[in-house]
């Protein structure tokens, strides 16, 4: 999960509400997985027990594939810069619930607000980016219940699940509120009380 706001995207060509970017000084602390990383999709289902909100296209086929609809899923349509392969792309984004502007490096208020729709929704929902997805795990993390998994990919490792607890959800909330922008309007569009 380490965004690049290098790569080049039709985002920053459109209007969107600005609210976080991520600080080149804390792009080191999210080179680590912040879960155990897993190979096989079935393995990791078993594990799963209460939502599953999954940020990538690749994890979000695999996850599909061994017969689990995410509960919550970010796609971009990319994966490690290019093109996601046309039945990946045709497998997780062929009815997005919500098409949003999201930035590299960036939290904007449209996947935010995507993304609390999602967690009060009893229907699953499928946020398509146009932009980069992969920031997405931190505030997922940080405002999903407790016991519900948020699922990434780590480039050429495989998928790291975050099975949320309370401390994982304060060490992300501690995260974002270290990012440029305006913090406060995050946990307004999150309903979470800084």
């Amino acid at each position: 999960m380490t965004p690049d706001d290098s790569s080049s995207t039709d985002a920053s060509k459109r209007d969107y509400e600005e609210l976080l970017v991520l600080p080149k000084e804390l792009r080191h602390e999210l080179k680590e997985p912040m879960g155990p990383i897993e190979t096989d999709a079935d393995r990791l289902l078993e594990t799963v027990d209460g939502p599953l909100i999954t940020v990538g296209d690749v994890v979000t086929y695999h996850l599909l594939a061994a017969g689990r609809v995410p509960d919550i899923a970010f796609v971009d349509e990319r994966t490690k810069r290019d093109a996601v392969d046309a039945e990946i792309r045709e497998t997780v984004a062929t009815e997005p619930t919500h098409e949003v502007i999201n930035p590299p490096a960036e939290l904007s208020g449209d996947v935010i607000r995507a993304l609390r729709e999602g967690l009060t929704s009893d229907e699953p929902t499928t946020v398509l980016v146009d932009g980069e997805e992969d920031l997405v795990a931190v505030p997922a993390i940080a405002a999903a219940p407790e016991g519900a998994s948020v699922v990434y990919g780590q480039p050429d490792e495989g998928m790291v699940h975050v099975t949320v607890t309370a401390e994982h959800r304060a060490e992300m909330r501690d995260l974002l509120e270290r990012f440029d922008g305006d913090v406060e309007r995050l946990w307004e569009l999150l309903e979470i009380r800084s």
